[in-house]
């Protein structure tokens, strides 16, 4: 048996809709520049653009209702509505075509975002590690088992600030849909199960404060709330 010097991390892991199980995940793969509104919004091209991948540790996931604290080193700290699908069968270079496949559920998700931060990398040409990857930065709702739903091509994202609307869009609208995602993202690493992929925002991304509620919601999928403390 192994043993360790210092206890191993906990796993990280979601809820599943209807179940006591838990989805155990690995990495969390996360997609820029994916609707053409937020493009536009952030001051880039949407015809020129490709999708940009980063990542975030799994122990940044947050689930549903949780309170977070106000993130250190940031005075622009926004939120970004995303689908966010799970691997349930890894791969390495997927062809588009049997993409879905290798989906096992689908659930909403928050990329929190350090934007101060990321548009000082942006200057420095530099990575945004720091304006993603952070503490607490990946709510996640519970997963919606594919096998009990339809595969996602379109429907209604949403976020709302205390009950305010503030992004809403289609995930139809998005300009790089997800089995071409999975199929570019698995030529570039081999993908596992209880890997997750955040798909990008529409318009709309804006600040949050200490005190603000935040929900998003996406149909036929569910919703995450999140209280910024």
């Amino acid at each position: 048996m192994t043993r360790y010097a210092l206890p191993p991390p906990l796993q990280a892991a979601v809820a599943i809709r209807g179940s006591d199980l838990r989805f155990a995940v690995r990495r969390i793969f996360c997609v820029g520049r994916n609707y053409a509104d937020h493009v536009r919004e952030m001051g880039n091209d949407p015809g020129t653009s490709r999708p940009i991948f980063f990542t975030k540790p799994a122990d940044a996931l947050v689930p549903d209702g949780a309170t977070i604290p106000y993130p250190p080193g940031t005075a622009d700290f926004h939120h970004e509505a995303e689908l966010v699908a799970a691997i349930g069968t890894g791969g390495r270079d997927i062809a588009a075509a049997a993409a879905l496949t290798h989906v096992w559920g689908y659930a909403a998700g928050n990329d929190l975002t350090r934007r101060d931060l990321q548009a000082r990398a942006k200057d420095g040409r530099g990575p945004w590690d720091m304006a993603k990857s952070f503490d607490l930065s990946a709510p996640c709702g519970a997963l919606a088992q594919a096998a009990e739903i339809d595969h996602p091509t379109q429907g209604r994202i949403s976020l709302s600030v205390n009950g305010v609307l503030q992004q809403d869009g289609d995930i139809g609208q998005m300009i790089w849909p997800l089995p071409h995602l999975i199929a570019e993202l698995s030529a570039l690493v081999t993908l596992a199960p209880g890997d997750l992929i955040f798909a990008g925002t529409p318009a709309g991304v804006g600040p949050l404060v200490a005190g603000d509620t935040c929900r998003v919601e996406i149909a036929g999928i569910g919703s995450v709330t999140t209280h910024i403390g």
